[in-house]
């Protein structure tokens, strides 16, 4: 378990000109890798052009790991959870406890984020088998962590293929997301670490914005 930042840009704002730019940062984080067998498996939508970033840079294997937030019914910006590649549910216990739903609209949320992954397996990865993790050194990337559920299911799905070592790759951080990834892999990379009880991810960014599923199916091709 290990955390590599850069102390200089700890709590500072648009540190990155854009996700692309991000990537170049992280790729030059990840250069013991290059030209090498690890996978870099990005997390739609965000973590596609960072993600193609470093699998450039360093001549890496990319696909994709597709998960999904388990939305709140009356606020789909937030969520109680996350949804791996596989369907299995995590969820925000402490969270969900506070939110009062009964055990049908769980259930509905749950179903909504399963059919999203499929339908995003569908589309941006054709149903393809999913890459062989054995004895592989796996770099999971996205555009940032907020809360960590995400990612957490992610990183979940991912043991389960039993890779050699696992690397979370992210521009930005919350630090609480990162006490709560940290214990589950060997290795996060995270530039720009931020406290505090607020964080979103786009504050990173002088560019930021929701990619659409047209420029992801772009990023993809031209990889």
């Amino acid at each position: 378990m290990k955390l590599i930042e850069d102390r200089s840009l700890r709590n500072k704002l648009h540190v990155y000109q854009d996700r692309t730019d991000a990537g170049r940062v992280l790729a030059l984080r990840l250069q013991d890798y290059k030209d090498s067998d690890a996978v870099v498996l990005a997390i739609p939508s965000g973590g596609v052009p960072v993600s193609a970033e470093i699998a450039r840079t360093l001549n890496l294997n990319l696909d994709l790991l597709i998960v999904r937030k388990i939305q709140i019914p009356y606020n789909p910006e937030a969520g109680f959870g996350a949804v791996g590649p596989d369907g299995e549910p995590l969820f925000n216990e402490s969270l969900l406890s506070s939110l009062m739903l009964t055990e049908n609209e769980i259930l509905e949320q749950v179903t909504k984020a399963r059919e999203s992954v499929k339908k995003r397996n569908e589309l941006f990865r054709k149903n393809k088998p999913f890459p062989l993790l054995k004895d592989r050194i796996v770099i999971i990337v996205d555009d940032g962590l907020a809360s960590g559920y995400t990612m957490l299911a992610g990183i979940n799905y991912v043991k389960k293929g039993m890779p050699e070592s696992i690397i979370v790759a992210v521009p930005t951080a919350s630090e609480r997301a990162i006490r709560f990834i940290l214990p589950q892999i060997d290795e996060l990379i995270c530039p720009n670490v931020r406290e505090g009880p607020v964080f979103a991810v786009a504050d990173a960014y002088i560019n930021w914005y929701d990619l659409s599923e047209k420029e992801v199916l772009k990023i993809l091709e031209e990889k």
